[in-house]
């Protein structure tokens, strides 16, 4: 135990620190690399934890091409414009259009796809508007926070949420039907409190004039009107998808692939610039992080956990997916959320409670919030931040965090009961 736990926060610490440039797949693959040379895992581990994430990772880099070739066009930019204009330069308002705009996004295209597409137009727009920098901070926090806690309606709005659901074999329409109120509730309880806690620093009035009219951002109209009638037609193949059992990665990368190609006939995006731009180091840090923590597992931590889980479930289904949440939600804040949905998702394998796998995704998608390293969005969204002149200091997002998260937490848990 001693020797997997070392061997798993050394390599969440490369993850997080990235040290002389090392990035997160290659810190991820190192781990377990050791992790098979020194006994932690077997090579027949590796084939276990490989068929389990391959779908997943595959899925979540079709979304973000998806979202990339989109951004390439200007969609995203010609939504956040309209979405200022609809305000009336009413900065309240403003604030909780953005914020609807964010959870629409985040729940289309997975909130790695927020994180890495809408704060960098949201920063440029509100520094065109000549915001403070206090209310730039205020709108970049509620965005950063809206895009993991929206993160839930569909099977492909989070990683986390297509480990989990290929792990229990739940279906696309089963889980949105599950997951569909808690992502509503999550929404506009998000809103409200984001809204209390950051209202001093939004202003009254936004000069909306200073901004472009959203048609003028399109690379091609024909184009951008086509993106809706696909993302339509892409969505109803998730649910026919489903009936014949296909891999949601087949649609998901295939669907992304294919608008691809459609954006280079019409000279609107370069595919192999599109394809290199993705984050494929994404596919290896899942790999290797879920071997180096199957390693946990091969220690019995899962078996503690498990342990815990039962006896929550035991006092009864409320106390059960309230307990199960905050579980996830704690070890998100501490060691990172897929390593933490991956260790819940191997120790709730065996308790007769389909409602704590899904308990278990709103612990992880939200629990990151309370520090800057629980999230793989929020790590990017500090990096994106960090390079547009934006800094946010540790102390700072964790005081904001901690003070924000558990009460969401608690009510959107309570809407899965």
């Amino acid at each position: 135990m001693i020797l997997a736990f070392s061997l798993f926060l050394i390599t969440l610490l490369f993850v997080i620190i990235q040290p002389r440039g090392i990035q997160i797949g290659t810190s991820a693959i190192i781990g377990a690399a050791f992790a098979l040379l020194l006994g932690v895992v077997s090579f027949a581990d590796v084939l276990v934890v490989t068929n389990i994430v391959w779908d997943a990772t595959l899925a979540f880099i079709g979304i973000i091409i998806l979202s990339l070739v989109l951004d390439e066009i200007g969609f995203f930019e010609w939504c956040a414009i309209w979405m200022a204009r609809f305000s009336k330069g009413n900065g309240h308002v403003m604030f909780v259009y953005s914020l609807l705009l964010g959870s629409i996004i985040s729940a289309f295209f997975a909130n790695d796809g927020a994180v890495l597409i809408l704060t960098p137009i949201l920063l440029a727009k509100m520094r065109i508007l000549k915001l403070e920098p206090k209310t730039i901070v205020a709108f970049l926090l509620a965005g950063g926070f809206i895009s993991d806690s929206a993160s839930l309606p569909f099977i492909f709005s989070n990683l986390t949420n297509i480990v989990t659901a290929n792990y229990f074999h739940i279906g696309f329409s089963t889980y949105l039907g599950t997951m569909l109120i808690p992502y509503i509730v999550s929404t506009f309880v998000s809103i409200a409190v984001l809204w209390l806690f950051l209202r001093k620093d939004i202003p009254l009035h936004v000069n909306v004039e200073l901004l472009k009219h959203p048609d003028d951002v399109l690379k091609s109209k024909p184009l951008f009107h086509l993106a809706w009638f696909f993302i339509a037609a892409l969505m109803g193949s998730y649910f026919v998808g489903e009936q014949y059992h296909i891999p949601i990665s087949f649609i998901a990368l295939g669907g992304a692939l294919l608008f691809l190609a459609i954006a280079a006939y019409f000279k609107a995006a370069k595919p192999w610039l599109t394809i290199k731009t993705a984050p494929w180091q994404v596919v290896w840090f899942s790999i290797g992080l879920y071997i180096v923590v199957y390693g946990l597992k091969n220690a019995g931590l899962t078996t503690y956990l498990t342990h815990i889980l039962n006896e929550l479930n035991a006092q009864g289904n409320t106390i059960a997916i309230v307990g199960t949440g905050f579980i996830a939600a704690i070890l998100s804040a501490l060691m990172n959320n897929m390593p933490s949905v991956m260790i819940m998702d191997i120790a709730l394998h065996d308790i007769p409670n389909s409602a704590l796998a899904y308990a278990n995704i709103i612990g992880c998608n939200l629990g990151p919030k309370m520090t800057p390293f629980g999230s793989l969005a929020t790590l990017l969204w500090l990096h994106v931040m960090a390079k547009k002149g934006v800094k946010i200091s540790f102390w700072e997002y964790s005081k904001f965090g901690l003070i924000v998260t558990p009460p969401i937490l608690l009510i959107v848990l309570l809407s899965l009961v």
